[in-house]
């Protein structure tokens, strides 16, 4: 299986390349939004309200602990880079592009 542009191998787990909506109407994730997946959450970017959201929301899309899912890069702005402690890079990919 060939890895989508998001989705890159770390040492022990996998790397996801994202961009977040802060404020939006409907939580989720994706579509692919050019080399990044989208990640809409409701929290306001204040205070690491839309960093925890993010974090929880895909969490719960790969099945996983909030606790594996953490915050490489990108801590103010929009475009952020998850790591996924655990789990291989294809299962990670399968995972969020199944998500509604």
């Amino acid at each position: 299986m060939s890895l989508p542009a998001w989705c890159r191998v770390a040492p022990d787990g996998t790397f996801v390349d994202i961009v977040v909506q802060p404020r939006a109407a409907r939580e989720g994730v994706g579509p692919v939004q050019g080399d990044r997946l989208k990640v809409r959450v409701h929290a306001p970017p204040v205070d690491d309200a839309a960093n925890e959201a993010v974090v929880r929301l895909v969490a719960e899309a790969l099945g996983v602990h909030r606790a594996a899912v953490t915050l490489a890069a990108g801590r103010t702005g929009r475009r952020k880079t998850l790591k996924v402690a655990g789990l291989a890079a294809e299962v990670v990919a399968t995972r969020l592009a199944a998500t509604p």
